[in-house]
């Protein structure tokens, strides 16, 4: 054996089965109703997982609901089985002033609240450990660290809508919140060790306060297509839109994603053609696929919808951009705002190292941008907090950064 192998940390225990077993899926109004007055009779916080079927459904629904508490085990509820009636939301109701414990809480909290769940107080592990500087933050990677064990991670992009579930699925999702109080519980001490309790406060208030919002939708979401930069002119445009739109609407009537109908890149390629047809469509791969060709008719009509368009009806190339523009433009657009931005960056960076955090936690990006671009006027410390203020920043974000972002955003 090298030197190198001797010395190396043995590797942690591989956990494979929950303590007190794998529960059985809850899909009855009656077990929900033991759940529910199981886990309210529990004691302290409430872990909470949800599983979707990202890539595999039109929607980002939960498909199934893991919930654990101290004292009432662990639960498994399956949230198809009560579509139509307010079971969930009754089970949300009953705890929802219990502090709810989420990893990556901004990826669970909308189908959670679609499902009636939504918490008033929560501690998100994942952005706990952002916090503390911890260079990994998933799930199985601050378990090992943390608590010497690792989690399977096979099944974590799973289609989670597979009815029955099998058996191995449902041992893993167990897991994901097997320690997650543990978890929380160690990274609140190391929380109040650094100071930065009070900041984490702050950021679960506001994602717990931002639970039941509905995010806006997009403005010309097909504008996203990956591949589109290719297509060079309007019409072209105006063929990304209209397959998009009727790809969208064969996805969300068949509850399909959308790359599973048809790809992207074959949306965009077939767009770039000056004149594009059937033949053009039969040499492009992605509407070769099984899925694509049931709906050659839909393709072909939409086509020909787009070819009588008048140019008055056609997409412009671009539409303006409700924010600054992209930053590599600016030293163009506006040299000062250039400068602004790069000293702006400067003092977040160095304040970020500072205080041993991510800079995009400091403070976010987009915020950063808006404020470089167009500064307050008059230029002063109250100014600069309250436009912080009225973009979303946190107050602890604020104290930090404002003296020296205001200093920086003089013009020399």
């Amino acid at each position: 054996m090298t030197d190198l192998a001797a010395e190396a940390a043995p590797e942690a225990p591989l956990l494979v089965a929950p303590a007190d077993g794998t529960p059985e899926v809850i899909c009855t109004s009656e077990r929900l109703d033991e759940a529910i007055a199981a886990l309210a009779a529990g004691s302290g916080s409430l872990a909470v997982d949800a599983e979707r079927a990202h890539g595999f459904r039109y929607t980002q629904r939960a498909y199934l609901l893991q919930l654990r508490r101290a004292g009432a085990g662990t639960h498994l509820i399956d949230p198809t089985a009560f579509d139509g009636t307010p079971a969930l939301a009754r089970l949300g109701e009953t705890l929802a002033d219990t502090e709810w414990i989420i990893h990556a809480a901004s990826q669970d909290l909308p189908c959670l609240h679609e499902v009636g769940m939504t918490p008033t107080r929560l501690f998100d592990t994942e952005l706990a450990a952002r916090l503390l500087d911890y260079p990994r933050v998933a799930l199985g990677t601050m378990l090992e660290e943390l608590l010497g064990v690792r989690l399977l991670k096979e099944h974590s992009a799973a289609d989670w809508s597979t009815r029955p579930l099998p058996a191995e699925w449902l041992t893993y999702a167990a897991l994901d919140v097997e320690l997650l109080i543990e978890l929380r519980d160690i990274l609140a001490d190391q929380l109040v060790a650094a100071g930065k309790d009070e900041w984490a406060a702050e950021e679960f208030a506001a994602l717990a306060a931002g639970a039941s919002t509905v995010a806006e939708p997009r403005t010309d979401p097909w504008r996203r297509t990956s591949g589109i930069h290719r297509v060079r002119t309007r019409r072209g445009l105006a063929y990304v839109a209209e397959l998009w739109h009727v790809r969208d609407e064969i996805a969300r009537d068949s509850d399909r994603a959308p790359s599973k109908i048809l790809p992207d890149v074959a949306i965009a390629e077939l767009a770039a053609i000056d004149r594009p047809d059937r033949t053009a469509i039969y040499r492009i791969a992605g509407f070769q696929r099984r899925q694509a060709r049931r709906y050659l008719p839909d393709w072909l009509a939409g086509l020909e919808r787009v070819a009588t368009l008048g140019d008055a009806a056609l997409p412009p190339m671009h539409i303006p951009s409700p924010g600054p523009p992209q930053p590599r433009l600016w030293a163009a657009k506006d040299p000062l705002a250039a400068k602004r931005l790069t000293r702006v960056r400067e003092v977040l960076t160095d304040l970020a190292t500072e205080h041993r955090l991510p800079a995009e936690n400091l403070l976010t990006p987009d915020y950063v941008r808006r404020l470089a671009w167009s500064p307050p006027d008059p230029l002063t410390a109250d100014a600069v907090d309250a436009a912080l203020a009225e973009l979303g920043a946190r107050p602890w974000q604020r104290r930090l950064t404002v003296p020296g972002l205001t200093a920086a955003l003089i013009d020399d």
